[in-house]
């Protein structure tokens, strides 16, 4: 009687060993036996994540009189999303300005007095070649004994003091040409602060860096705020990224700039294109919440999966899942 049922039990063993092995090849993706690296597809879960700027003004500190934009709206690229009060950065560009003007108009007079030194010093070269002559004419009228010798000594007298008369004019000359450099690089350093009044008083206005939206207003018109501040956060989401964590087995199977592909769940069958932008160059321990002690002392790799947005349907803290093919 028993050994009629031993086809029987052999048969029901039979059975549970190919059930066991399907389901070993459905939860592994290989065949009993075989090597791991058959399985050549690696899941990576994560979160997604918006490239961030947080702005804030520079060099400036005033009341906020203008925030047009709420958590949540989209801005386009150059809006003005905050405005301070610029009534004293507006006082000091009138004052550089009027500077620069009474800076143009001393270089001017500079410039008129140098062009009158310069005449100065052409009709004393003339009053002196003219005294020149006289003293050869003079000289040859006394060898003839037509003049005396005191004839002869004023004209030697009139040509030594129309040289030192020249002398002198023409040291005035060059320090008119001085003058006139030093008015020429005041009138510069004028026309430097006006532009930097011009640049500061451009800091009292905040645009948007990208397309965008605003993910975080961190103040509130009238708040006086100081240099660095944050005024408001912009998230771009045209350019969104997965932040995972690698295994070390599976970092040398993995590359830089390796391409992949993204799931979510909230857009089910929908696949999106990516690629592996950053491997961290340093182990962590695993990012999350653990009951033993095996998983707290896992050591992992961060990895940063760069994914284009067009249409805006990813966004920040989104659960997603990275599809790797392993090398």
């Amino acid at each position: 009687m028993f050994p009629a049922r031993r086809p029987v039990v052999a048969l029901i063993a039979l059975l549970i060993l190919i059930g066991a092995s399907i389901g070993y090849v459905v939860r592994t993706g290989a065949w009993p036996g075989l090597s791991s690296g058959a399985h050549h597809e690696l899941t990576l879960s994560g979160n997604i994540e918006a490239h961030e700027s947080v702005l804030s003004f520079k060099s400036v500190q005033s009341r906020i009189i203008e925030l047009p934009f709420n958590e949540g709206e989209w801005v386009k690229q150059g809006t003005v999303v905050a405005r301070l009060d610029d009534a004293d950065y507006r006082q000091q560009v009138v004052i550089a300005e009027a500077n620069r003007t009474l800076q143009a108009r001393q270089l001017d007079a500079a410039r008129e007095v140098l062009a009158a030194a310069g005449k100065t010093v052409l009709a004393d070269e003339a009053v002196k070649a003219q005294h020149r002559l006289d003293l050869r004419r003079n000289a040859d009228l006394r060898q003839q004994g037509f003049v005396s010798a005191a004839v002869l000594d004023q004209a030697e007298t009139a040509l030594k003091q129309s040289s030192a008369v020249l002398e002198r004019d023409r040291a005035l000359v060059a320090a008119a040409e001085r003058n006139v450099k030093s008015a020429e690089a005041a009138v510069h350093s004028a026309d430097e602060a006006v532009r930097l009044a011009h640049i500061v008083l451009a800091y009292t206005t905040l645009t948007a860096p990208f397309d965008g939206v605003v993910t975080v207003r961190q103040a509130e018109v009238g708040e006086v705020v100081v240099p660095g501040t944050p005024v408001v956060t912009i998230a771009d989401l045209d350019h969104v990224w997965v932040r995972a964590y690698l295994n070390e087995k599976d970092l040398g199977r993995t590359r830089l700039g390796q391409e992949v592909t993204a799931t979510t769940d909230s857009h089910p069958g929908k696949r999106y294109q990516g690629r592996i932008s950053f491997i961290a160059s340093k182990a962590e321990f695993t990012p999350k919440t653990v009951e033993t002690h095996a998983e707290r002392v896992t050591l992992v790799y961060r990895v940063k999966v760069d994914i284009a947005n067009p249409s805006h349907e990813l966004v920040p803290g989104m659960p997603a899942d990275v599809r790797i093919e392993l090398q």
